[in-house]
């Protein structure tokens, strides 16, 4: 049986461009560390810039089916609010920008 998110992870360029590997790390970590039943093929991750002047960023993180919300806070040096996506096909996984989809 393949599970979902289990296998080789990949990166976009927009992804290794924008986003410090730390922040990559905390993003596959939270999606490993999900308490649902099942992990939908899509994960949503939304960032929003709460506090601008101290770096303070809201990450948002769903999915569809079955439903699925957190919401953490953290600090990061961000210009934009921006959404990814990780994506898993079982043969792989890919994390990127939302305007790489």
């Amino acid at each position: 049986m393949n599970i979902p998110f289990k296998s080789t992870k990949y990166i976009t360029r927009g992804i290794q461009s924008k986003l410090p590997f730390e922040i990559q790390l905390l993003l596959w970590n939270m999606i490993d560390v999900m308490n649902v039943e099942k992990k939908d093929y899509l994960q949503v991750f939304k960032f929003k810039i709460i506090d601008k002047n101290n770096h303070v960023v809201q990450i948002e993180h769903s999915q569809e089916e079955p439903k699925y919300k957190k919401t953490i806070e953290i600090v990061l040096n961000i210009t934009d609010d921006t959404t990814i996506f990780c994506i898993d096909d079982i043969s792989y996984s890919t994390m990127l920008l939302a305007e790489e989809y």
